[in-house]
């Protein structure tokens, strides 16, 4: 009956164990959204202004390349009967090198637009990132998950927001 008493007082001292870690490590363990976090970055609104204003003059430079393009086919079109076969060939070729440029364009400006958008928002993401590590230093936390992480499929309900924290360090309401 000994045994049989210190191995139950033992597999009882286990669980008590068991259970208290698992509640201190629960209490370690936090999330932040940084998506969430950048979007209330007051200087996430100037970036946005800046890159929206470099869009609308690509678009608007687009629309004018697109407006040669439909004219000079809208002529072919209506006068391609008339024309001699070289003219014909020329005009042609004209039309697919304006097609061309215009292919060429639209991938330039979107790269140079993604360019502007890592350009202006990297700063953006270290200052979050520096935040999060100092928030969690500062608040002994085991963990802080990152829901923006497509690989984050749960999060226990007992962990911490730790946004207002990150905001907080950051002076953002």
């Amino acid at each position: 009956m000994t045994k049989k008493f210190l191995f139950s007082l033992s597999v009882f001292i286990f669980m008590l164990e068991v259970s208290a870690f698992a509640q201190i490590s629960l209490s370690n363990v936090a999330y932040v959204n940084t998506k969430e976090i950048l979007s209330v970055f007051p200087e996430k609104t100037k970036a946005t202004e800046q890159l929206t204003a470099l869009s609308n003059n690509y678009k608007a430079e687009l629309q004018l390349m697109q407006n040669e393009y439909n004219k000079k086919y809208s002529d072919f079109i209506t006068y391609q009967n008339s024309l001699a076969e070289n003219i014909k060939l020329r005009r042609m070729q004209e039309l697919t090198e304006l097609e061309n440029k215009i292919r060429q364009f639209m991938e330039v400006s979107q790269k140079d637009i993604e360019e502007q958008e890592k350009i202006l928002l990297q700063p953006l993401i270290q200052r979050i990132n520096e935040a999060i590590n100092s928030v969690g230093i500062e608040q002994n936390f085991v963990v802080i998950y990152d829901l923006d992480d497509p690989g984050i499929a749960f999060v226990s309900p007992n962990a911490v927001n730790a946004n207002p924290l990150v905001k907080l360090k950051l002076g953002i309401r």
